[in-house]
């Protein structure tokens, strides 16, 4: 019988509509700290910017927020886009955060941008990096985070000797096979970009390497939940979840909306179906529906961890959306 996996939360901090930025900060600590009390392993940020729904940019500065406001939940990055900085100034951020927190932050790295180009440039300004560079900055990382060693020129103070947990986020098959050539956790971003997802967790598993760090193969995949009561209810509040979907496929972004009526049946067909593709490993639906679709999604991946990802307009039925959701994953 398979292993129910671990359950854990990814936050974009999303602002909504009528809201403010500061509000949407205080709902994250708030997620946070209800995520712990339900037994969530980890609640993780990702860094975007110049997106105006999204206010987790200075991540390293949202974990330490984060952290601080709870008391045993591990917080990270999900991730830091590792080409926009220089891993000297990621080995200090996190290698401060470490010191602050022992034993509860991760370093969640991506090779993309996270942005678009305009504002890639902006962050880099006469850095030249690419995506091709990342594996040397992995490796690069790690030495920084790993005790200083006799005669080392570059040291990373704070950070040298704190050994923060470093995974590896894709949602191609490029880091899945480095995080299995490193023998890194590997965590697949199935809950925006699922075509991929058994290919590169195969890959990932055939081709893993044990390390220092880890033994066997841990894959973590991103899982966009909207749980509630009845079926119908969590349909209607997923629509807010739709609607940001709809605009990052059309490149309308925008503040994330309350929920309507009906959404979907009202759109064309094909917007519709690029909704579905992008939702692929989405569970939407009550405590049963929940259970089920979690259930089979374990079966079918293996995974040892799923990251909830949960864009519920109102903030108290998130809350219980994550509560429904952690019930039904252990039930």
């Amino acid at each position: 019988m398979t292993t129910q996996p671990l359950l854990s939360m990814l936050d974009l901090v999303a602002v909504r509509e009528g809201g403010t930025v500061a509000q949407a900060l205080e709902i994250a600590v708030r997620t946070a700290r209800h995520a712990e009390s339900l037994g969530f392993t980890r609640y993780w940020l990702a860094e975007h910017h110049n997106m105006p729904g999204i206010a987790s940019s200075a991540t390293a500065v949202l974990v330490g927020h984060v952290a601080g406001a709870t008391r045993s939940i591990r917080v990270g990055s999900g991730g830091i886009m590792l080409p926009n900085h220089a891993p000297l100034v990621v080995a200090e951020a996190f290698g401060t955060l470490a010191e602050l927190y022992p034993g509860r932050i991760d370093l969640g790295l991506g090779r993309a941008p996270g942005t678009d180009g305009a504002t890639m440039r902006a962050l880099r300004r006469d850095r030249v990096e690419t995506e091709a560079d990342f594996p040397r900055d992995v490796a690069e990382l790690q030495q920084l985070l790993a005790p200083a060693q006799p005669g080392q020129r570059i040291v990373a103070v704070p950070g040298a000797g704190t050994q923060v947990p470093i995974w590896l986020l894709g949602s191609s098959l490029f880091s899945a096979q480095l995080a299995a050539h490193m023998g890194l956790p590997y965590a697949f971003a199935s809950h925006f970009a699922p075509r991929l997802l058994q290919a590169a967790i195969d890959l990932y598993r055939q081709l893993f390497r044990p390390s220092a760090v880890l033994l066997q193969p841990y894959v973590m995949i991103g899982v966009p939940v909207i749980a509630a009561p009845t079926d119908e209810e969590a349909e209607y509040l997923a629509s807010s979840t739709y609607q940001r979907v709809l605009g990052i496929i059309t490149g309308q972004r925008g503040l994330l909306r309350p929920p309507v009526e009906n959404y979907l049946p009202g759109l064309p067909p094909a917007e519709r179906a690029a909704i579905a593709d992008f939702l692929a490993v989405g569970v939407v639906g009550g405590p049963q529906t929940v259970r089920a679709g979690l259930r089979a999604l374990a079966q079918a991946t293996r995974a040892d961890e799923f990251m909830l990802v949960s864009d519920v307009f109102d903030p108290e039925l998130r809350l219980r959306s994550l509560e429904i959701a952690a019930q039904a994953n252990n039930a």
